[in-house]
């Protein structure tokens, strides 16, 4: 950062901290962009946001940086937070139009009932059936907890290990190494994992309740 840089990837808390410290200066930023703006605006990240771009930002200047807004879902009020730091004449660039269930054609959706006590049973059968042996299995569930006990139950009988927030950032690295190298093949996650993955060959995807 001393000896200057083009570009800086980070979180707003630590960006916020170099700026309170005087380890990063703004004046000359150019371009500015909020990765999943919707989350980064909903998880109360936005008074952050506020007070780092207050630092680049004149009112009315024809000098701001030019902003760049990414999210998957746009909701009204997103577009409403981002006037505060776009032009006017902003473009709106969407990639889904009105289809708002687009889903990947080649993928097969499948829903099964089943009662909670079931649960374990049903899944062990279902991952041998569509993903056998040897492929590999994402489980989305609810809660760590879920995720845990799901992990170490004798129903599945492929290796299983979770993934969730109360797993150290270094562990997680490994776990996710291990389950894109083979090590073990279902992969019992929460939405820790919802996002940013790139973990190719994956058969099967379950989700153990319906997203919210």
């Amino acid at each position: 950062l001393k000896s200057g840089i083009d570009i800086l990837v980070g979180t707003p808390g630590r960006i916020k901290d170099h700026i309170q410290n005087s380890k990063l200066e703004l004046s000359s930023v150019k371009h500015v962009v909020l990765d999943e703006v919707d989350h980064m605006l909903d998880m109360g990240f936005a008074e952050q946001v506020e007070e780092i771009l207050g630092f680049a930002y004149k009112k009315g200047s024809e000098n701001n940086p030019q902003t760049l807004l990414f999210s998957a879902t746009c909701p009204r009020w997103v577009y409403d937070v981002a006037k505060k730091y776009m032009k006017d004449e902003y473009e709106q660039i969407d990639l889904i139009g009105r289809k708002t269930q687009r889903t990947a054609t080649t993928v097969e959706h499948l829903a099964i009932q089943c009662r909670s006590s079931q649960r374990a049973g049903v899944l062990g059968d279902i991952i041998q059936v569509y993903s056998g042996s040897h492929g590999r299995t994402i489980v989305f569930c609810e809660t760590k907890k879920e995720a845990n006990e799901l992990a170490m139950n004798a129903s599945l009988k492929q290796d299983a290990q979770s993934l969730h927030g109360d797993i150290p950032q270094k562990q997680r690295e490994i776990t996710l190494k291990g389950f894109r190298n083979g090590v073990f093949e279902v992969l019992i996650a929460t939405n820790v994992a919802a996002r940013g993955l790139d973990i190719p060959e994956v058969d099967l995807v379950i989700q153990c309740s319906p997203p919210k």
